[in-house]
C-alpha cells in the first residue's frame, strides 16, 4: 500500500519554491494559502479522523481568514475546528474532523480563499491516504530527512495539561499568565539539527530537531498577541538561524525542572482569540486550546 503521508514530503517540497526564469524564487508576502489533506486515521470505535494541514506560500506573512464562505468545510460546515490565523509556510497535521464509521465514499472539502485565490482540499477514505503515527513522525522529520528508524518505535504523544481552565476574560492591553505542564516518554531522544552543509544549496525533505518542546501560538484571532518569552516556532522555518526546530543548528531547550512552562501573553486589541498550546517531541504532538475574550 502506498501511504499518502509518506510521499507528502516530496510532493509539498515541490511547492516551496517557484521557478522563475530558470532560477527559483520565494516570497515574503502576497501569496495565498493552500489547504492540505494529510490523510485519514482509524479510531478504535470504527470512526475515522480526516486530518488537515495547510501551506502558506509566504515566508513572513501570517494571514487571517474568518470562518465563513472563504474558510469553510462542507458538508457539515462552515466551522469544523479549522484555524483562522494561518502561520507562514508548511503546517502539518493541524486539525482533525471526525467521520462516522459509515462514511464510505463521501468527501469533506475544505475551501480557503486568500489573496483573491480559491483553493480546496478533498478529504476521502481512499486507501492511499491512510496515515498512522509512523507516517506522521516521518513527515515531521523525527528521524531526519523524511525517514524513519528503530529509534522511533514505541513513541507516544506527550501528555499536556493547561492549568486554570480553558477560557479567560480580560481587557485590551492586559496580559495573562499561561501555565502548561507536559511530560514525554523520552522517545525519540533529543537530537539537535546539524549545521548547514555547504555542498547542498537546500533541503527537499523535512528534517527536525527532536526532544520535548512546548509553544503557544494564535490559532484563531487577528490581533497582535505577543508572548514573553518568545515561543519556539511551530511552522517549518528552515532558514539558517531561524530559531525553529527545522533550522540548522537548533537545539531543543531543556525541559523546565518542574515540567511546567510559564508564558505571559499580552492582548493589545479586543476580540476573541483561541490560543493553541502545542507539546511536541519532534515526532508526535499534543495540542490543547484556550479561548481568550478581550474586551
Amino acid at each position: 500500500m502506498i501511504r499518502f503521508g509518506a510521499i507528502l514530503v516530496a510532493a509539498v517540497s515541490s511547492l516551496t519554491l517557484r521557478a522563475s526564469g530558470g532560477g527559483q524564487e520565494s516570497f515574503s508576502r502576497g501569496q495565498n494559502i493552500a489547504p492540505v489533506y494529510e490523510g485519514w486515521e482509524q479510531n478504535n470505535d470504527g470512526s475515522f479522523n480526516l486530518v488537515f494541514g495547510y501551506f502558506n506560500r509566504n515566508w513572513e506573512e501570517a494571514i487571517d481568514v474568518a470562518v465563513g464562505a472563504e474558510n469553510t468545510l462542507d458538508p457539515g460546515g462552515p466551522d469544523q475546528g479549522q484555524p483562522t490565523h494561518f502561520l507562514p509556510r508548511r503546517n502539518r497535521f493541524v486539525f482533525r474532523v471526525r467521520a462516522p464509521k459509515d462514511f464510505g465514499k463521501r468527501e469533506i472539502v475544505w475551501t480557503l480563499v486568500s489573496h483573491g485565490k480559491t483553493e480546496r482540499a478533498y478529504a476521502s477514505l481512499k486507501p492511499d491516504y491512510f496515515i498512522d503515527d509512523s507516517v506522521i513522525m516521518s513527515n515531521n522529520g523525527a528521524a531526519g530527512m523524511g525517514g524513519t528508524d528503530a529509534t522511533l518505535v514505541g513513541n507516544k504523544r506527550p501528555v499536556l495539561t493547561i492549568e486554570g481552565g480553558t477560557s479567560r476574560t480580560l481587557k485590551a492591553g492586559e496580559s495573562i499568565s499561561l501555565v502548561a505542564a507536559a511530560i514525554d516518554d523520552g522517545i525519540p531522544k533529543p537530537r539537535p539539527m546539524g549545521r548547514v552543509n555547504p555542498n547542498f544549496a537546500s533541503r527537499f525533505t523535512v528534517d527536525s530537531a527532536t526532544g520535548l518542546r512546548l509553544s503557544w501560538f494564535v490559532y484563531r484571532g487577528s490581533g497582535n498577541v505577543t508572548f514573553d518569552p518568545p515561543q519556539i516556532k511551530v511552522w517549518e522555518d528552515t532558514r539558517d538561524g531561524g530559531g525553529s526546530p527545522w533550522s540548522y543548528g537548533f537545539r531543543t531547550p531543556p525541559v523546565p525542572p518542574d515540567g511546567k512552562w510559564v508564558v505571559r501573553a499580552t492582548f493589545p486589541e479586543p476580540g476573541t482569540y483561541v490560543l493553541r498550546c502545542l507539546a511536541h517531541d519532534g515526532g508526535l504532538s499534543t495540542a490543547e486550546d484556550l479561548t481568550v475574550t478581550v474586551r
